[in-house]
């Protein structure tokens, strides 16, 4: 295992072949109301944070912080829309990134993910405190030849991912830690002592997202175009994860997947551009699809009675879920790369009596992330669309402003 890195360290930016390609071109900002004028508006969007090191793959909010993960080899923590921090992994592409009970946990292109703690002496230092699987553990997995699996290319240890790993996430109490790779298998780890409980073989392609919900179940999507859902039961003094049912079988690949708060509401993204949703009464039955993107869904978030989808076409649709249906509210148009992770945090801000409002982050292949306010009041000026909804059409996309000149933009173009 790698030893720890030096937080203080950063790599230049890396020499991409997106480098000449049009999604890392930055468009001029055209001139824009300033933020109290705006303030009306539902969805907004709020300001830029751009740092030209890698394109953007992976997002986590926690309160006032906001980690980024690129193909820079290089997590950066912004606090209060600013730089704060940030630290080296020293394993390339960092694919997913989760916050729970005091730890950051990163999912990396070298099938490994790492735990980080925030040092108690200076919070802008973080320090690696672990690897999975720890380096004991592989040790002594060595030594028992039924320990290894017969894999693509040699023989693999079962405890450890032999392909990237695609998605993170937490059970909703922080005891486990679940890990999708495309080595089609998840992993299910004991956050306590780092521990790898199981690998379950879950599907016959790579498993491209993975996502925990309440009540013990975990859903998983693959490149196989399955969506399948996994039960945790307790058995004997452990746990252990028993399949319990296909929800679709599909020609196109799975991409993400999100579950509302109360696990109501499962959303599934594919590579078609369409989401698919079910929702639970006794038993989860298909609720139907939403049509709003031209290309690949790359990126699910939930928020209230939101879901937003990010897509290969560079916009963002948000979608209203009411009793009757789901109708879309506006497009969040602005990257100029396609989106690739979304993150959500409640706004504070919001005065009472005001519908929710949230703070979305959105991270895209053009090495930006984009910060909007996004409230569930419809705009009172758009007459809300049906499922059936094309973002090219929609008299929405040109609601949303550019950010304002005193908005949180910050440009680095060195390390």
């Amino acid at each position: 295992m790698d030893a720890d890195a030096d937080p203080s360290f950063f790599e230049p930016a890396s020499s991409s072949p997106y480098t000449k390609s049009p999604w890392s071109s930055h468009l001029t900002p055209s001139p824009a109301p300033s933020a109290d004028d705006t303030s009306f508006l539902p969805n907004v969007l709020m300001g830029s944070l751009v740092r030209e090191e890698g394109h953007i793959y992976s997002l986590a909010a926690s309160g006032d912080l906001l980690y980024t993960g690129s193909d820079s080899k290089n997590i950066r923590v912004w606090k209060s829309h600013k730089e704060f921090s940030g630290f080296k992994s020293n394993s390339g592409l960092v694919k997913s990134i989760v916050i729970g009970g005091g730890k950051i946990f990163t999912g990396h292109q070298d099938g490994k993910v790492r735990v980080w703690k925030v040092s108690s002496r200076d919070p802008s230092v973080h320090k690696r405190v672990g690897t999975l699987p720890t380096l004991s553990d592989y040790i002594k997995c060595t030594m028992k030849p039924s320990n290894y699996l017969d894999g693509r290319r040699r023989r693999n240890l079962w405890i450890k991912h032999f392909d990237a790993i695609s998605s993170l996430s937490l059970s909703d109490d922080n005891l486990f830690l679940y890990s999708a790779s495309w080595d089609k298998t998840f992993k299910v780890w004991r956050v306590s002592d780092s521990k790898c409980l199981e690998s379950i073989e879950a599907h016959d392609d790579a498993v491209n997202t993975l996502i925990s919900s309440m009540n013990g179940l975990v859903f998983t999507g693959s490149a196989d175009g399955s969506v399948k859902v996994w039960r945790r039961e307790l058995q004997g003094k452990g746990t252990k994860h028993f399949f319990s049912q296909t929800l679709v079988k599909q020609e196109c690949a799975v991409t993400a997947l999100a579950v509302n708060e109360g696990a109501k509401f499962v959303y599934c993204g594919s590579s078609d551009g369409v989401v698919n949703f079910w929702e639970r009464e006794k038993s989860l039955s298909h609720g139907g699809n939403l049509k709003g993107h031209k290309l690949a869904i790359l990126c699910l978030a939930t928020a209230g009675r939101l879901l937003l989808s990010g897509s290969a076409d560079m916009g963002i649709c948000v979608w209203q879920r009411t009793v009757a249906e789901h109708s879309c509210l506006s497009v969040l148009t602005g990257h100029t790369g396609p989106v690739k992770c979304l993150a959500v945090e409640r706004d504070n801000e919001a005065g009472e009596g005001e519908q929710r409002r949230w703070i979305v982050y959105s991270g895209s292949l053009d090495k930006s992330v984009k910060m909007w306010r996004v409230s569930e009041q419809s705009p009172s000026a758009i007459v809300q669309s049906s499922p059936q909804y094309s973002p090219v059409t929609s008299p929405t996309a040109g609601l949303l402003v550019n950010a304002p000149s005193n908005s949180l933009e910050t440009k680095d173009v060195t390390s």
